[in-house]
């Protein structure tokens, strides 16, 4: 049986190099080789020197050296807080992209992500270019010493939400690399690579930060933004409206990854989709990125698709500003009512009690609520919610987003982004800036930006990133720039229509026919809901004789990660290993010629650990 990379079988074969080979890869571990100066073959799209980095046990692919307890473990610490190393802020953007997309847990992660044995290999990242674009994008292929040169498989995952290159890491590296197959990663053009435009600094291809004029930065504003303290964030600032180009992203980086391939084993060379197979997996924004290159691979790319909770727009179905911006206004109105009591989180902070008054008083001021009692307005509004197509399943893990702020957070990125404002001011006054606890700009603190790189999510606030709101008015304070958010999806003037064009041209088509797609969703995600997003494309694939299938899985919301926090684990199941298990499906059927799998509603047992039997995860064996 053959071993895992790093396993006997690989020593063994180490043991056996003539003394001159074994020492140039010893020495080749332990720093970074300078890359050709010449674009990959292939690859013209690259805008960059390729950096090629080589990984061992210490740091290796899939744990950057950590391993499980390492990667439960309290963030990776700087020697220099001012001046933390590429190695250091690598082995930290791993860490944190770990702990933000799965449900890590020391006793049973085996059962759940893989044993997470060092995988030695070595990574090649870049900054890549769509036609027309302003802003790069970074892809970063990791490519295991143990590369399975029979199955010749490549994994492509751009990342969930707005995060950084590692945002994938948990959804394919976790699957591909201890079975022997290269993955590269995407950020679609968002991340974490922060400008700052009172320092004038951003973040290099290593993940340090470097002052404009020197390195080429992964995001460097053309103009000065609006506001000297502010903060620019390339999904936002860019002027590219990204999402259009999310599936061009992932096939660059597919196209990437396979020229990458041939550098690493040039004996073995050309890698193509002849002999290679690509499967593009992905969550969340990184599933909308992978159906949305699943309807543009005219040219056969991709043998196949696996997408999880996808955030993907079709004739017909919702897209992400609108309902935000209506849960943003309604369900703060909503939350007091007893359909709530059951919901994790949405209990137990009395702030939350007051800030419902305001809101239904908001509401109710403009007749957009009947009822004189606050019981009677949340009634209202959770009725209102729920004739705009929200499901039960959905609302009661979306108020988790209400209580994080998470609607409000995406509406004010999503808004910039859409109406492609770049170094101009935002849409509806605001801003990101260094705050205080009120809100206030404040000057970036040196040590807090070193760590953005690894550790923010591309979509602030968070990491010392605040949004500064400058329509506050008490006593409902995020209404007035709520209000306007939503007029831009609901109004008739320029501004409203050219942002619903800009999300018009997110619209994804359909997989090419013969194109083998599943996907996975969550019956109670309440932040992606089926309803608005995959059952419509879903509906749409099946009447145009698509090769898709769905597995719902129940009970499962939108972030695994959240399982750590109380009462979330007693009601949801995680869903990333249903998706690792449609990767399973998805290769018996490539490579072992078995049928594509049954399309399945898995009803799951929550609050028990996360084993294969009690997921009830269906088998490919």
């Amino acid at each position: 049986m053959r071993q895992h990379p790093g396993g006997h079988n690989d020593r063994m074969a180490t043991a056996r190099l003539p003394l001159r080979e074994w020492w140039a890869r010893l020495l080749a571990r332990v720093a970074v080789r300078p890359a050709p100066a010449s674009r990959p073959a292939g690859a013209a799209f690259i805008v960059s020197p390729v950096q090629e980095t080589c990984h061992g046990a210490g740091d290796d692919l899939l744990t950057a050296g950590l391993g499980r307890a390492g990667l439960l473990g309290p963030p990776v610490a700087f020697a220099d807080a001012l001046k933390p190393t590429p190695a250091e802020l690598r082995r930290r953007a791993i860490q944190m992209s770990w702990k933000s997309i799965a449900w890590l847990q020391a006793a049973v992660a085996a059962d759940t992500y893989g044993a997470l044995a060092p995988v030695a290999g070595r990574e090649y990242s870049a900054f890549a270019r769509v036609p027309g674009a302003r802003a790069t994008h970074r892809v970063l292929a990791q490519i295991p010493d143990a590369f399975d040169r029979t199955a010749r498989c490549l994994l492509v995952a751009p990342a969930s939400g707005s995060r950084g290159i590692y945002g994938a890491i948990a959804v394919a590296g976790a699957w591909g690399l201890p079975r022997g197959y290269a993955v590269v990663y995407t950020d679609k053009a968002a991340g974490s690579g922060y400008w700052d435009s009172a320092g004038r600094s951003g973040v290099g291809l290593d993940g340090t930060r470097a002052e404009a004029g020197g390195a080429l930065l992964e995001f460097e504003p053309a103009v000065p933004l609006a506001g000297h303290a502010a903060i620019g964030i390339k999904h936002a600032h860019s002027g590219d409206n990204p999402e259009a180009d999310w599936g061009r992203h992932t096939l660059q980086a597919a196209r990437f990854g396979l020229a990458m391939l041939d550098r690493a084993f040039p004996e073995q060379a050309p890698f193509t989709p002849r002999n290679t197979r690509v499967i593009a997996v992905g969550i969340s924004n990184g599933g909308g990125a992978v159906l949305q290159a699943a309807a543009l691979d005219t040219d056969g790319l991709l043998a196949g698709v696996a997408a999880g909770e996808p955030n993907v727009h079709v004739e017909g179905s919702r897209p992400l500003y609108d309902y935000a911006t209506e849960a943003a206004l309604w369900l703060p109105c909503a939350l007091p009512d007893p359909f709530f009591d059951s919901a994790p989180g949405a209990r137990g902070n009395p702030l939350l009690a007051t800030a419902a008054a305001a809101r239904c008083a908001t509401l109710k001021a403009r007749g957009w609520l009947q009822g004189g009692s606050l019981p009677e307005q949340a009634r209202a509004a959770l009725a209102h919610l729920r004739a705009q197509g929200w499901r039960d399943a959905a609302l009661k893990s979306a108020a988790a987003m209400t209580v994080f702020d998470l609607w409000r957070s995406l509406c004010v990125l999503y808004a910039a982004a859409y109406a492609r404002s770049g170094s101009g001011a935002m849409p509806c006054g605001y801003q990101y800036a260094a705050t205080d606890g009120r809100g206030h700009p404040v000057p970036v603190v040196a040590a807090v930006a070193m760590a953005w790189w690894p550790d923010a999510a591309g979509v602030p606030p968070g990491e010392g990133v605040g949004i500064v709101d400058t329509r506050r008015v008490a006593p409902d304070p995020h209404a007035p720039g709520l209000l306007c958010l939503r007029t831009l999806w609901t109004g008739d003037d320029a501004a409203a229509r050219y942002l619903r064009n800009s999300v018009a041209a997110t619209r994804s088509g359909l997989p090419r026919p013969g194109l083998p797609v599943l996907v996975v969703h969550g019956a109670e995600d309440g932040l992606i809901p089926a309803a608005f997003s995959s059952a419509p494309y879903l509906a749409a694939a099946r009447a145009a004789g698509r090769a898709v299938r769905e597995w719902s899985v129940s009970p499962a919301q939108h972030f695994d990660a959240f399982l750590s926090i109380p009462g979330f684990a007693q009601q949801y199941v995680p869903l990333l290993p249903y998706v690792h298990a449609a990767l399973d499906a998805l290769w018996a059927h490539l490579a072992g010629g078995r049928p594509l799998p049954a399309e399945a509603v898995i009803r799951a047992v929550p609050g028990l650990p996360p084993t294969a039997a009690n997921l009830r995860l269906p088998r490919s064996d």
